[in-house]
């Protein structure tokens, strides 16, 4: 349970917040959007695919909460179709306990986070707050600059050669934990510290997901390589010409 100061901060900072519960359980849909009331969020529930999507349309939630069994069309599906149609709604998937393959689907889906079941509301409640938090555009930040690209970490909007490269959010805040140290060596669990606030994406294969997608965007526009794999160590970022990076490599590191 939360200490009455927790729950009444929480009220405070969530007032604006809409949330999207898709569940198939009524009971588990109750209890959350009960829970998730009291602490200030606006919520409505959806049981299917399609009514989420319906729903979505009209609601414009801030944040999905999206559960991976669904009846008929997955979350996974229901994901993709909701991330087609709007790149900057916050979605967090409910998984099963271990099932690290539905995790590394929802990221590839286009998820921003997952909690597992079963969680406590404590934790949800913390962990809709950091991805609402992180989802807001208007604090502060910098420009960070090498070869040809350019991050606006307070806009979070990202450029090759002046050109936007479309990422989503936690692969442009990925990209941004690694350009603002570079040549440092960073783990897979430093980084999912860093990019999503607890380290338990580290160990599974969601980090790498990312990695894929975004070295996919800059392939596709940019003349440097910038992200380096040491294997079974992290990732390094170093803006590198893709002609001298290929020399010796062997591979894109």
């Amino acid at each position: 349970m939360l200490r009455p100061d927790e729950e009444e901060r929480l009220v405070l900072d969530a007032s604006a917040a809409e949330i999207l519960i898709v569940e198939d359980d009524e009971v588990i849909t109750g209890t959350l959007a009960y829970n998730l009331s009291r602490h200030g969020f606006g919520v409505k529930g959806a049981a299917t695919g399609a009514e989420a999507m319906r729903i979505a349309r009209k609601m414009r939630p801030d944040l999905i909460l999206l559960d991976v069994m669904l009846p008929g069309e997955s979350g996974i599906e229901v994901c993709e179709r909701i991330r087609a149609r709007d790149q900057d709604v916050v979605i967090v998937m409910v998984t099963a306990k271990d099932a690290e393959e539905d995790k590394v689907r929802g990221f590839e889906a286009g998820a921003d986070d997952y909690v597992t079941k079963p969680f406590s509301m404590k934790e949800l409640v913390a962990r809709i707050h950091a991805n609402l938090k992180r989802s807001e555009t208007g604090q502060r930040g910098k420009i960070l600059e090498a070869g040809d690209l350019q991050l606006d970490t307070k806009n979070f909007t990202a450029r090759v050669e002046g050109e936007p490269l479309d990422l989503r959010l936690k692969e442009f805040e990925l990209l941004a934990a690694l350009a603002s140290a570079p040549g440092e060596l960073k783990s897979r669990e430093e980084l999912a510290k860093e990019v999503w606030g607890h380290a338990g994406v580290g160990s599974s294969r969601t980090i790498d997901v990312h990695i894929r997608r975004i070295r996919a965007a800059l392939e596709e526009k940019s003349s440097y390589q910038y992200i380096h794999t040491a294997r079974g160590l992290g990732y390094r970022f170093e803006a590198k010409p893709k002609d001298l990076a290929r020399v010796g490599a062997g591979s894109p590191g």
